[in-house]
């Protein structure tokens, strides 16, 4: 029987990859997890899209701490992991990209046609007028109207959100839509109580039924947003292949199962295969 990483490489060989990924693929760009070997337990309940929405010091609290993560995601870097599905994206052994993740790590290390099911950090829509801004645009305006704010966050949550303590967070001042004046501004992601736009997910469940296989790296499936792929695959006979420290929901549905850092993983994946590509364009 081969070892799990032999097994992994058969598998994607053949080519027709649809990978989906999780804050596990992030962590090595210095974003922690929310349940791996990184991940710590939130002091804070998430935000919900309702109690954001109808809660001015909600909002309030959301952004001084978002202020503050965005110091971690906005420096992040793709890692080897990013860079090593881009590349087998272009070696056309992967055929698409689905994300949970909010990071935009995928797009920066050059990944085509990233599916972002829960949206991107690096966007921000006012909820009165729809216009959506860049995130840099956002924080440079927030940063005006606080000069003097500088908190230290106690923990950085995968989707920027920071444990900020009360002083901190009623120091910090909000701003508005900056065309509107009096919009309330959301970033692109969806919040707890928010849906995932249909579109979006019709779009991955479309993925998975046309890909030869569906490759799972660092999520560990807790929640249906994503196990939902998995169980798609599973009924449709797609086999699944799952890279992750720690084991996940998925499990049982994998044909292969490897527990592993992907940073370590992924380029042995990548560089074995584009050995074995050189070695087939090389054949008399």
């Amino acid at each position: 029987m081969p070892d799990p990483l032999s097994a992994l490489i058969d598998l994607v060989a053949e080519g027709g990859v649809a990978v989906l990924s999780g804050a596990g693929l992030s962590t090595e760009s210095g974003i922690p997890d929310y349940r791996g070997p990184t991940g710590s337990a939130r002091k804070f309940a998430p935000m919900t899209y309702q109690t954001f929405t109808r809660d001015t010091a909600a909002r309030q609290r959301y952004w001084a701490r978002s202020y503050v993560g965005w110091r971690v995601i906005g420096r992040a870097a793709p890692n080897a992991g990013h860079r090593a599905v881009a590349g087998l994206q272009r070696a056309g052994l992967v055929s698409a990209v689905l994300t949970q993740n909010v990071d935009g790590l995928h797009q920066a290390a050059g990944a085509r046609d990233v599916v972002e099911l829960h949206g991107s950090i690096d966007r921000v829509v006012c909820l009165d007028c729809g216009q959506t801004t860049g995130r840099a645009e956002l924080d440079a305006r927030l940063r005006a109207a606080n000069p003097a704010f500088a908190a230290l966050a106690a923990a950085i949550n995968p989707d920027g959100d920071a444990d900020l303590d009360d002083a901190a967070v009623e120091a910090f001042r909000p701003v508005d839509c900056a065309r509107c004046r009096t919009g309330v501004l959301k970033p692109d992601v969806v919040f707890f109580g928010e849906t995932v736009p249909a579109e979006r997910v019709d779009r991955c469940f479309a993925s998975v039924a046309e890909a030869r296989a569906l490759l799972v790296l660092g999520s560990s499936l807790t929640v249906m947003s994503g196990r939902r792929f998995v169980l798609r695959a599973a009924k449709l006979g797609v086999p699944v292949a799952i890279v992750n420290q720690g084991p996940t929901r998925g499990d049982a549905y994998a044909a292969v199962k490897v527990d592993a850092p992907l940073g370590t993983v992924l380029p042995a994946l990548g560089d074995a295969l584009t050995l074995a590509q050189s070695g087939r364009s090389n054949e008399p």
